[in-house]
C-alpha cells in the first residue's frame, strides 16, 4: 500500500513538474501576478500561442489563447497576459507586425497622452500591419506573374541562343581579337619603353637647338640691317634712274636709238671690213722679197 502512494505521489508531482516546466518554456511565469486583456482583430497573419507582446521593444506580456468571435463574425480575439505593473493607457492599441521570415509579433501602441487606462479584461483594438512581407505579396507578386510568360520566353530564347554553333564562332573570334588586343598591348608597351623616350631625346635636342637660334636671332641688328637694305635700293633705284635719263653715256646707250643704229651699223661695218679682209687679204697688205714693183 505504501509503495502504490509513493508511486501516485511521484506522479503528481511529475505532473506538476510538467505542467510548470511547459509554461516555463512558454515563457509563462505561473508565480507572478497577471493581468488579462482581449484584443479584437479581423485578421491575425498566423499569429501563434506563447508569442511575445512588445510595449517599445520591451517584452511585456504573452499571448495567452486565439478564437473566433462568432458572436462577431470577421473578428478573432487574442487573449493576452500582461504584468500586472504594465498600465495600458485609454485609446492605446495593439499591432501585428510580419517580419521578413513570416513570423508575427504584437507591439502595444500606447496612447501616453491618456491618464486614464483600460481595465484588466477589458478589449483593445488592434489591426494587422503585415509590413514590407504583404506590401510585397500585394505588389511585387502580380508584376512575378506578369512577368512569368515574358521570363519563359527569355528563356527560350536563350536556350536557342545557347545552341547556335554560331555562339561558339563569335567566342573563338572573341579568344583571337583577345589574343590580338594582348599583342598590341605589347607593342605598345614596347613602344612606350623604346621608341617614345628616343623621340623625347630627339624633340628635347631641338628644342634646345632652337633655344640657340633664338638667342642668336636676338643678337642681331635688324636696324641697322634694314638700314643698309634701305641704302642699296636707293642706290639701284638712283641707278635705275640713271639708266632712264640720256644725260650720260649709259643711258645714252640705252634710250638714245640712233647712237644705237650707228653703234649697230659701225658694228655691221667693222663685221663686213674683217671678213672682206679674211676673203682679200692682199687687197690691204703687199708683201714682196725683191722689193715693191712699181706700176
Amino acid at each position: 500500500m505504501k509503495k502504490e502512494f509513493k508511486i501516485g505521489l511521484a506522479a503528481i508531482a511529475s505532473l506538476i513538474i510538467l505542467f510548470f516546466g511547459i509554461n516555463y518554456l512558454k515563457g509563462i511565469n505561473l508565480f507572478k501576478s497577471e493581468s488579462y486583456y482581449h484584443v479584437d482583430y479581423t485578421e491575425v497573419n498566423g499569429l501563434a500561442l506563447s508569442s511575445p507582446v512588445y510595449a517599445n521593444g520591451f517584452k511585456v506580456g504573452l499571448v495567452r489563447d486565439i478564437q473566433y468571435n462568432y458572436n462577431k463574425p470577421g473578428h478573432i480575439t487574442v487573449g493576452i497576459d500582461m504584468d500586472n505593473n504594465m498600465k495600458i493607457p485609454v485609446g492605446s492599441k495593439a499591432e501585428l507586425v510580419t517580419e521578413m521570415l513570416g513570423t508575427v509579433k504584437m507591439n502595444l501602441i500606447l496612447n501616453y497622452g491618456e491618464e486614464t487606462y483600460i481595465a484588466p479584461g477589458d478589449t483593445i483594438e488592434g489591426y494587422a500591419n503585415n509590413g514590407i512581407m504583404a506590401k510585397a505579396e500585394k505588389d511585387l507578386l502580380p508584376q512575378v506573374e506578369q512577368m512569368m510568360p515574358k521570363l519563359d520566353s527569355i528563356l527560350s530564347s536563350l536556350n536557342k541562343l545557347l545552341a547556335d554553333p554560331a555562339l561558339g564562332n563569335t567566342l573563338k573570334n572573341a579568344e583571337k581579337i583577345t589574343a590580338s588586343l594582348n599583342q598590341t598591348s605589347n607593342h605598345l608597351q614596347k613602344l612606350m619603353s623604346n621608341d617614345i623616350p628616343k623621340l623625347t631625346g630627339n624633340v628635347t635636342t631641338i628644342t634646345e637647338d632652337l633655344k640657340v637660334i633664338s638667342a642668336n636671332l636676338k643678337g642681331i641688328d635688324y636696324a641697322g640691317t634694314f638700314n643698309k637694305i634701305d641704302e642699296t635700293l636707293k642706290n639701284v633705284y638712283a641707278l635705275t634712274d640713271k639708266l632712264n635719263r640720256k644725260d650720260n653715256t649709259i643711258g645714252l646707250l640705252l634710250n638714245d636709238p640712233e647712237l644705237y643704229n650707228n653703234l649697230n651699223a659701225t658694228s655691221e661695218n667693222a663685221a663686213s671690213l674683217l671678213k672682206d679682209l679674211q676673203e682679200r687679204p692682199k687687197r690691204y697688205v703687199h708683201f714682196s722679197l725683191f722689193g715693191r714693183k712699181d706700176k
